[in-house]
Protein backbone atom coordinates (compact mmCIF):
# COMPACT_ATOMS: atom_id res chain seq x y z
CA UNK A 1 0.00 0.00 0.00
CA UNK A 2 1.29 3.60 -1.13
CA UNK A 3 1.71 6.03 1.80
CA UNK A 4 -0.91 9.13 1.71
CA UNK A 5 1.75 10.99 -0.06
CA UNK A 6 2.34 8.78 -2.77
CA UNK A 7 -1.20 7.95 -3.68
CA UNK A 8 -3.52 9.16 -6.40
CA UNK A 9 -4.91 12.92 -5.87
CA UNK A 10 -7.95 12.71 -7.81
CA UNK A 11 -8.43 16.10 -9.98
CA UNK A 12 -10.10 17.16 -12.78
CA UNK A 13 -9.52 19.80 -15.15
CA UNK A 14 -12.61 20.83 -17.90
CA UNK A 15 -13.61 23.51 -19.88
CA UNK A 16 -17.38 24.51 -20.19
CA UNK A 17 -19.03 27.89 -21.31
CA UNK A 18 -20.19 29.86 -18.59
CA UNK A 19 -22.18 33.05 -19.58
CA UNK A 20 -21.19 31.76 -22.85
CA UNK A 21 -17.69 32.49 -22.33
CA UNK A 22 -14.62 29.42 -22.29
CA UNK A 23 -14.45 29.01 -19.08
CA UNK A 24 -11.73 26.42 -17.47
CA UNK A 25 -12.33 24.72 -14.30
CA UNK A 26 -9.93 22.63 -11.98
CA UNK A 27 -11.24 20.54 -9.54
CA UNK A 28 -9.46 18.11 -6.29
CA UNK A 29 -11.73 15.83 -4.56
CA UNK A 30 -15.29 15.29 -5.66
CA UNK A 31 -16.11 17.20 -9.28
CA UNK A 32 -19.00 15.14 -10.71
CA UNK A 33 -21.86 15.90 -8.31
CA UNK A 34 -21.47 17.89 -5.24
CA UNK A 35 -25.24 16.99 -3.87
CA UNK A 36 -24.32 13.03 -3.88
CA UNK A 37 -21.30 13.11 -2.20
CA UNK A 38 -23.45 15.01 0.34
CA UNK A 39 -25.32 12.20 0.40
CA UNK A 40 -22.30 9.66 1.01
CA UNK A 41 -21.64 11.58 3.59
CA UNK A 42 -18.77 13.80 2.32
CA UNK A 43 -19.19 17.50 3.96
CA UNK A 44 -20.93 19.76 2.26
CA UNK A 45 -18.87 22.36 2.04
CA UNK A 46 -16.47 24.03 -1.33
CA UNK A 47 -13.03 25.76 -1.13
CA UNK A 48 -13.49 28.17 -4.08
CA UNK A 49 -10.49 29.80 -5.63
CA UNK A 50 -11.03 32.95 -7.45
CA UNK A 51 -7.31 33.79 -8.96
CA UNK A 52 -5.96 37.20 -9.97
CA UNK A 53 -5.05 38.58 -13.45
CA UNK A 54 -4.21 37.02 -15.75
CA UNK A 55 -6.81 34.29 -14.44
CA UNK A 56 -5.43 30.94 -15.34
CA UNK A 57 -6.45 28.22 -13.28
CA UNK A 58 -2.87 26.17 -14.14
CA UNK A 59 -1.10 28.72 -11.98
CA UNK A 60 -3.42 27.85 -8.82
CA UNK A 61 -2.51 23.89 -8.93
CA UNK A 62 -0.20 23.52 -6.36
CA UNK A 63 -1.67 26.24 -4.37
CA UNK A 64 -4.83 23.83 -4.52
CA UNK A 65 -3.45 20.35 -4.24
CA UNK A 66 -1.54 21.89 -0.85
CA UNK A 67 -5.04 23.22 0.31
CA UNK A 68 -6.66 19.65 -0.53
CA UNK A 69 -4.61 17.25 1.08
CA UNK A 70 -3.90 20.04 4.31
CA UNK A 71 -7.47 19.26 4.86
CA UNK A 72 -7.30 15.64 4.91
CA UNK A 73 -9.07 15.53 1.50
CA UNK A 74 -12.37 15.96 3.20
CA UNK A 75 -13.30 18.92 0.95
CA UNK A 76 -13.29 19.35 -2.82
CA UNK A 77 -11.08 22.49 -3.85
CA UNK A 78 -11.54 23.89 -7.04
CA UNK A 79 -10.63 26.95 -9.02
CA UNK A 80 -12.98 28.67 -11.67
CA UNK A 81 -10.72 31.15 -14.17
CA UNK A 82 -11.75 34.72 -15.78
CA UNK A 83 -14.02 34.22 -18.68
CA UNK A 84 -11.63 34.28 -22.09
CA UNK A 85 -8.22 33.89 -19.79
CA UNK A 86 -7.76 29.89 -20.47
CA UNK A 87 -6.80 28.86 -24.00
CA UNK A 88 -9.62 26.16 -24.74
CA UNK A 89 -8.96 22.80 -26.54
CA UNK A 90 -8.98 22.49 -30.40
CA UNK A 91 -12.15 22.84 -31.35
CA UNK A 92 -13.93 25.16 -28.48
CA UNK A 93 -14.43 28.56 -29.63
CA UNK A 94 -13.34 31.58 -26.90
CA UNK A 95 -17.40 31.90 -27.37
CA UNK A 96 -20.39 30.21 -27.60
CA UNK A 97 -22.30 31.03 -30.66
CA UNK A 98 -25.73 29.39 -29.14
CA UNK A 99 -25.32 30.92 -26.28
CA UNK A 100 -26.13 35.24 -25.16
CA UNK A 101 -22.86 36.04 -23.19
CA UNK A 102 -24.03 38.58 -20.83
CA UNK A 103 -22.75 41.81 -21.94
CA UNK A 104 -19.38 42.64 -21.68
CA UNK A 105 -18.69 39.52 -20.17
CA UNK A 106 -14.43 39.89 -20.53
CA UNK A 107 -14.77 43.03 -18.48
CA UNK A 108 -14.52 43.52 -14.84
CA UNK A 109 -18.61 43.47 -13.49
CA UNK A 110 -18.66 40.77 -16.53
CA UNK A 111 -16.27 38.18 -14.77
CA UNK A 112 -18.10 39.11 -11.21
CA UNK A 113 -21.47 37.80 -12.92
CA UNK A 114 -19.69 35.16 -14.24
CA UNK A 115 -18.95 33.30 -11.00
CA UNK A 116 -21.95 33.69 -9.32
CA UNK A 117 -23.59 32.46 -12.51
CA UNK A 118 -20.74 29.54 -12.19
CA UNK A 119 -22.37 29.01 -8.76
CA UNK A 120 -25.81 29.20 -9.02
CA UNK A 121 -25.49 26.70 -12.01
CA UNK A 122 -22.93 24.10 -10.72
CA UNK A 123 -23.15 23.88 -6.29
CA UNK A 124 -26.02 23.83 -4.75
CA UNK A 125 -27.50 26.55 -3.24
CA UNK A 126 -27.11 24.97 0.35
CA UNK A 127 -23.35 23.98 0.13
CA UNK A 128 -21.16 25.89 2.42
CA UNK A 129 -18.19 28.12 1.10
CA UNK A 130 -14.68 28.78 1.78
CA UNK A 131 -13.64 31.79 -1.10
CA UNK A 132 -10.00 32.15 -1.46
CA UNK A 133 -8.98 35.19 -3.69
CA UNK A 134 -6.01 36.94 -4.85
CA UNK A 135 -5.02 39.91 -5.55
CA UNK A 136 -8.18 40.87 -8.28
CA UNK A 137 -9.58 37.98 -7.43
CA UNK A 138 -10.43 40.09 -3.52
CA UNK A 139 -12.72 42.67 -5.01
CA UNK A 140 -14.36 40.18 -6.88
CA UNK A 141 -15.18 37.93 -3.83
CA UNK A 142 -16.15 41.35 -2.05
CA UNK A 143 -18.60 41.97 -4.69
CA UNK A 144 -20.36 38.51 -4.97
CA UNK A 145 -20.87 38.68 -1.30
CA UNK A 146 -22.27 42.05 -1.97
CA UNK A 147 -24.40 41.11 -4.68
CA UNK A 148 -25.35 37.61 -3.23
CA UNK A 149 -26.07 37.88 0.52
CA UNK A 150 -27.68 34.35 0.04
CA UNK A 151 -24.65 32.74 -0.46
CA UNK A 152 -23.39 30.47 2.54
CA UNK A 153 -19.69 32.13 2.73
CA UNK A 154 -18.45 30.59 6.36
CA UNK A 155 -14.71 32.37 5.78
CA UNK A 156 -13.35 34.66 2.33
CA UNK A 157 -9.22 34.35 2.29
CA UNK A 158 -8.19 37.83 0.70
CA UNK A 159 -4.42 36.71 -0.23
CA UNK A 160 -3.27 40.54 -1.33
CA UNK A 161 -5.57 42.17 -2.26
CA UNK A 162 -6.28 44.39 -4.82
CA UNK A 163 -9.31 45.69 -3.61
CA UNK A 164 -8.66 49.82 -3.79
CA UNK A 165 -6.77 52.69 -5.73
CA UNK A 166 -5.25 50.18 -8.17
CA UNK A 167 -4.35 53.22 -10.35
CA UNK A 168 -2.65 54.60 -8.02
CA UNK A 169 -0.57 52.01 -6.36
CA UNK A 170 2.95 52.11 -7.50
CA UNK A 171 2.57 49.31 -10.08
CA UNK A 172 -0.98 50.47 -11.36
CA UNK A 173 1.08 54.03 -12.28
CA UNK A 174 3.29 52.20 -14.32
CA UNK A 175 0.22 49.68 -16.09
CA UNK A 176 -2.53 51.73 -16.24
CA UNK A 177 -0.97 53.76 -19.46
CA UNK A 178 -0.49 50.62 -21.23
CA UNK A 179 -3.46 49.14 -20.28
CA UNK A 180 -5.58 51.81 -21.02
CA UNK A 181 -4.39 53.16 -23.80
CA UNK A 182 -1.25 51.27 -25.23
CA UNK A 183 -2.47 48.12 -25.07
CA UNK A 184 -3.45 47.99 -28.84
CA UNK A 185 0.14 47.91 -29.76
CA UNK A 186 1.09 44.97 -28.00
CA UNK A 187 -1.72 42.51 -30.22
CA UNK A 188 0.52 42.43 -32.96
CA UNK A 189 3.58 41.31 -31.32
CA UNK A 190 1.22 38.57 -29.07
CA UNK A 191 -0.30 37.34 -32.55
CA UNK A 192 3.10 36.71 -34.09
CA UNK A 193 4.68 34.93 -30.61
CA UNK A 194 1.45 33.03 -31.41
CA UNK A 195 2.57 30.92 -34.25
CA UNK A 196 6.12 29.75 -32.66
CA UNK A 197 6.87 26.35 -31.63
CA UNK A 198 5.69 25.13 -28.38
CA UNK A 199 9.91 24.29 -27.67
CA UNK A 200 10.11 28.26 -27.94
CA UNK A 201 7.14 29.26 -26.17
CA UNK A 202 8.79 27.62 -23.13
CA UNK A 203 11.73 28.67 -23.46
CA UNK A 204 10.96 32.67 -23.91
CA UNK A 205 8.80 31.53 -20.26
CA UNK A 206 11.79 30.39 -18.67
CA UNK A 207 13.27 33.37 -19.88
CA UNK A 208 10.82 35.72 -18.67
CA UNK A 209 10.76 33.79 -15.04
CA UNK A 210 14.47 33.17 -14.99
CA UNK A 211 15.22 35.63 -12.07
CA UNK A 212 12.76 33.51 -9.86
CA UNK A 213 14.22 31.12 -7.64
CA UNK A 214 12.30 27.22 -7.80
CA UNK A 215 9.62 28.40 -10.04
CA UNK A 216 6.91 25.80 -9.88
CA UNK A 217 6.76 24.07 -13.04
CA UNK A 218 2.55 24.48 -12.81
CA UNK A 219 3.21 28.21 -13.60
CA UNK A 220 5.60 27.63 -16.48
CA UNK A 221 3.06 25.44 -18.37
CA UNK A 222 -0.29 27.42 -17.12
CA UNK A 223 1.95 30.72 -18.58
CA UNK A 224 2.00 29.15 -21.97
CA UNK A 225 -1.92 30.43 -21.80
CA UNK A 226 -0.83 34.10 -22.73
CA UNK A 227 0.80 32.84 -25.83
CA UNK A 228 -2.64 32.84 -27.07
CA UNK A 229 -4.05 36.64 -28.50
CA UNK A 230 -7.30 36.60 -27.39
CA UNK A 231 -6.53 35.25 -23.87
CA UNK A 232 -3.57 37.86 -23.52
CA UNK A 233 -6.43 40.33 -24.62
CA UNK A 234 -8.97 39.53 -22.69
CA UNK A 235 -6.49 39.23 -19.39
CA UNK A 236 -5.16 43.14 -20.68
CA UNK A 237 -8.95 44.13 -21.02
CA UNK A 238 -10.37 43.59 -17.98
CA UNK A 239 -7.16 45.04 -16.87
CA UNK A 240 -7.63 48.06 -18.02
CA UNK A 241 -11.17 48.19 -16.24
CA UNK A 242 -9.14 47.61 -12.83
CA UNK A 243 -7.57 50.40 -13.08
CA UNK A 244 -10.64 52.86 -13.68
CA UNK A 245 -13.10 50.86 -11.31
CA UNK A 246 -11.44 49.80 -8.52
CA UNK A 247 -10.85 52.91 -6.73
CA UNK A 248 -12.20 53.11 -3.67
CA UNK A 249 -12.19 50.35 -0.56
CA UNK A 250 -15.98 48.68 -0.48
CA UNK A 251 -15.86 49.71 3.54
CA UNK A 252 -19.82 48.62 3.71
CA UNK A 253 -19.62 45.33 2.54
CA UNK A 254 -16.35 45.08 4.80
CA UNK A 255 -17.78 45.75 7.81
CA UNK A 256 -21.17 43.76 7.06
CA UNK A 257 -18.83 40.40 6.76
CA UNK A 258 -15.78 41.78 9.07
CA UNK A 259 -16.09 38.67 11.08
CA UNK A 260 -15.69 36.23 7.77
CA UNK A 261 -13.13 38.17 6.27
CA UNK A 262 -9.13 37.45 6.27
CA UNK A 263 -6.64 39.81 5.03
CA UNK A 264 -3.04 38.97 3.96
CA UNK A 265 -1.09 42.10 2.34
CA UNK A 266 2.29 42.02 1.27
CA UNK A 267 5.05 43.79 3.08
CA UNK A 268 6.53 44.69 -0.35
CA UNK A 269 3.76 44.89 -2.98
CA UNK A 270 3.78 47.55 -5.56
CA UNK A 271 0.57 46.71 -6.52
CA UNK A 272 -1.25 46.64 -2.93
CA UNK A 273 1.37 48.41 -0.75
CA UNK A 274 1.64 48.37 2.93
CA UNK A 275 0.37 51.59 3.30
CA UNK A 276 -2.98 50.33 2.09
CA UNK A 277 -2.62 48.00 4.89
CA UNK A 278 -2.36 50.42 7.59
CA UNK A 279 -5.11 52.35 6.23
CA UNK A 280 -7.83 49.31 6.67
CA UNK A 281 -6.10 47.94 9.67
CA UNK A 282 -6.91 52.15 10.62
CA UNK A 283 -10.37 51.23 9.70
CA UNK A 284 -10.94 48.70 10.82
CA UNK A 285 -8.82 47.46 14.06
CA UNK A 286 -10.77 44.51 15.21
CA UNK A 287 -10.78 42.52 11.29
CA UNK A 288 -8.03 39.84 10.84
CA UNK A 289 -6.07 41.69 8.97
CA UNK A 290 -2.30 40.73 8.24
CA UNK A 291 1.39 42.35 6.94
CA UNK A 292 3.54 39.44 5.05
CA UNK A 293 6.90 39.11 7.36
CA UNK A 294 8.03 36.13 4.83
CA UNK A 295 8.71 37.85 1.86
CA UNK A 296 5.95 36.17 -0.41
CA UNK A 297 5.81 38.06 -3.54
CA UNK A 298 2.38 38.99 -4.76
CA UNK A 299 2.22 36.40 -7.46
CA UNK A 300 3.15 33.61 -4.87
CA UNK A 301 1.67 31.13 -7.30
CA UNK A 302 5.23 31.54 -8.98
CA UNK A 303 7.31 30.04 -6.37
CA UNK A 304 5.09 29.97 -2.76
CA UNK A 305 2.20 28.15 -3.33
CA UNK A 306 2.73 25.26 -0.46
CA UNK A 307 3.96 28.32 1.86
CA UNK A 308 0.95 30.43 1.49
CA UNK A 309 -1.33 27.09 1.67
CA UNK A 310 0.32 26.57 4.61
CA UNK A 311 -0.80 30.24 6.16
CA UNK A 312 -4.99 29.64 4.98
CA UNK A 313 -4.58 25.85 6.93
CA UNK A 314 -3.22 27.16 9.93
CA UNK A 315 -5.53 30.39 9.85
CA UNK A 316 -8.43 28.00 9.29
CA UNK A 317 -7.77 24.94 11.49
CA UNK A 318 -7.66 28.12 14.57
CA UNK A 319 -11.68 28.46 13.88
CA UNK A 320 -13.47 25.34 14.24
CA UNK A 321 -16.46 27.00 12.84
CA UNK A 322 -15.17 27.92 9.46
Amino acid sequence: MRKMSEEYIPTHDEFIYCLGAATQVLKFGPWSDLQKSSDKGTPKLLFLIIPGNPGVVGFYKTFMQSLYCGFNRQYPVWAISHAGHCSPPAGMDMTDEHDDPVEDVFGLNGQIEHKLFFLQQNVPADTKLVLIGHSIGCYIILEMMRRSPKLKVLKSILLFPTIERMAQSPQGKIMTPWLCSLRYVVYMPLYLLSFLPEVMKTFLVKLALHGIKSVDETSMEASLNLFRMECAANAMYMGSQEMMKVVERDNATIKQHLSKLIFYYGAVDNWCPAQYYEDIRKDFPKGNIWLCDKGYRHAFVLDSSKEVASLVINWLSKRPNF
